[in-house]
């Protein structure tokens, strides 16, 4: 939970006292360091503890063993946390706690959608919880199964999200809220999973902003930016919406399941936060449509700018390529005539005449000025 409702919480009862002792013995509350940690390479188990009265009284590294624990003791309640568990592991926690085959199916094989199923006694809820990488600026999603019984909870993760250890601390830091059940450590998790949100939320919309910047800047690989980051939040939309029903689903059982009149509070709350979080992730999506239809638009200006001035830049060669060739027409003419009596036949007409010479430059000078009449009349020079 968040540290605002901690601290509401710790107004609300006074912590129980746990005992003293040079360390944990079977009847002692194991440190709160060794809450979750990474499981050794070839164990899920990231923790296993009993406790009663919402303090820990043990903690066990192997399966059978706390399976054992619990059975001997009193009103005690198991917290169990697996990380990408085998199927035999899976199985042996589903034989112990009676859990559905169905349900046990969808922890194996994960990638499941978000949503609340009831088996009897046994709720078994998906998550999907979410953290933003700084470094490379992208949304890492992970996935939670979770089984609450009347005197269990298991937690299966796949991903580095959520961080369960964090919660457990939290729990065990307020045993008054712990010993309310299997019901609290499940609203601690989905206020650990919503809460979780915030970073994300932060994070896209600062991506989002950074996007709207680089379209009007005419970066040519914003375009890209947008697709990528709007695949993101169609992943995150997947994650949160179905919380709203997974809530509603939850508030329903309140009276038939007697649910505490404290924790009805607290899931009201959480899913204040989960509508304000489903909120924000919609308007990211209707941004970055707006974004991508600017971006569109900006990019089909700058393609018919361009297009525009390829259009004049040969509209000014085809010019050029005009006056050029009226020139050479031009100078043509006098070349063909003086290269037609530059040729030394005997008998060519015109070669003893006396006005000769005259009229091959008359006729030159005919011929180069009818041709620019010509081209100035069709404006090629």
């Amino acid at each position: 939970m968040s540290e605002r409702r901690l601290r509401a919480l710790r107004a609300f009862t006074k912590p129980a006292k746990r005992p003293a002792g040079p360390g944990p013995t079977s009847e002692q509350p194991a440190p709160a360091a060794s809450a979750e940690r990474q499981p050794p390479r070839g164990n899920s188990v990231v923790t296993a503890a009993l406790y009663h009265d919402g303090v820990r009284t043990s903690t066990h590294d192997s399966l059978a063993e706390t399976f054992g624990k619990l059975r001997e003791a009193d009103g005690g309640m198991a917290w169990i946390g697996l990380h990408r568990p085998t199927e035999a592991e899976l199985q042996s926690v589903a034989a112990e706690f009676d859990l559905h085959t169905l349900a046990v199916e969808d922890a194996l094989e994960a990638h499941q959608r978000p949503k609340l199923e009831r088996y009897g006694d046994t709720l078994f809820v998906v998550l999907r919880a979410a953290r933003y990488l700084d470094a490379v600026e992208e949304v890492d999603f992970g996935e939670l199964h979770v089984f609450v019984g009347p005197d269990f909870v298991i937690t299966v993760r796949h991903g580095a999200a959520p961080d369960l250890a964090a919660v457990r601390r939290r729990m065990e830091d307020t045993p008054d809220l712990l010993k309310r059940g299997p019901e609290a450590v499940l609203y601690a998790i989905l206020d650990a999973v919503v809460d979780g949100y915030a970073p994300v939320v932060a994070g896209v919309e600062n991506d989002v902003d950074e996007i709207e910047t680089e379209v009007f800047s005419g970066d040519p690989k914003v375009s890209r930016r947008i697709y990528e980051l709007s695949r993101e939040v169609v992943e995150f939309a997947r994650a949160t919406r179905p919380l709203t029903r997974i809530l509603e689903g939850l508030s329903a059982g309140f009276e038939k399941y007697g649910i505490d009149e404290e924790l009805r509070r607290y899931l009201r709350d959480v899913a204040d936060h989960a509508t304000h979080v489903t909120e924000r992730v919609d308007g990211f999506r209707l941004a970055l449509q707006d974004i991508l239809a600017v971006n569109a638009t900006l990019v089909t200006q700058q393609q018919n700018e361009e297009m525009k001035q390829l259009a004049e830049g040969s509209h000014a060669q085809n010019e050029e390529i005009k006056k050029i060739s009226s020139w050479a027409a031009i100078l043509f003419a006098p070349t063909l005539v003086g290269t037609i009596y530059g040729m030394n036949f005997d008998h060519m007409p015109e070669l003893k005449w006396l006005w000769g010479y005259p009229f091959a430059l008359a006729l030159m000078a005919l011929v180069c000025g009818g041709l620019y009449v010509i081209f100035k009349r069709r404006d090629w020079l």
